[in-house]
């Protein structure tokens, strides 16, 4: 790997967002904190972290809107709603085993919820009105691989 000079650091990061992570990496690895670009890399982790966040909403709210669905549309199930739902939970446990973002979708499980519920409306062409207006499923039943509402 070719070492870019420490005053190069903030360019590198507007021009090649991979080669700029890995000269921070290297920089890290040698305890060189002091010559690292660090508002950049605060800017880079802040974003990491709000990407995680949206991410576990997005997904929650695609699951939450096939579990909709799946409840109010029974005649229209399908192997493509199933297998949407098994992605969707697969995703949600990969990204959950952090305690932070498990945390955050507990948090938001509602927003979550009415984001879902604009969708399968959208989707289905049912009145938003005709699911219920509380989410009445928990994070914990929704992750379960069995759980497919009747």
């Amino acid at each position: 790997m070719t070492t870019t000079p420490v005053d190069a650091l903030p360019g590198l990061y507007l021009e090649d967002e991979t080669a700029w992570l890995d000269q921070m990496a290297e920089l890290v690895r040698e305890g060189r904190i002091e010559d690292a670009d660090l508002p950049n890399l605060a800017e880079f982790l802040t974003d990491m972290a709000r990407r995680d966040r949206r991410e576990v909403e997005s997904r929650l709210a695609v699951l939450l809107a096939h579990v909709l669905k799946w409840v109010h549309q029974p005649q229209q199930r399908s192997g493509g709603w199933k297998a949407t739902l098994e992605v969707q939970r697969h995703e949600l446990e990969l990204l959950l085993q952090s305690r932070t973002l498990r945390k955050h979708a507990e948090a938001t499980l509602e927003a979550s919820y009415a984001a879902a519920i604009r969708q399968a409306a959208a989707d289905t062409g049912l009145p938003a009105n005709s699911f219920p207006a509380v989410c009445p499923y928990d994070l914990d039943l929704l992750l379960r691989l069995d759980f497919l509402p009747s």
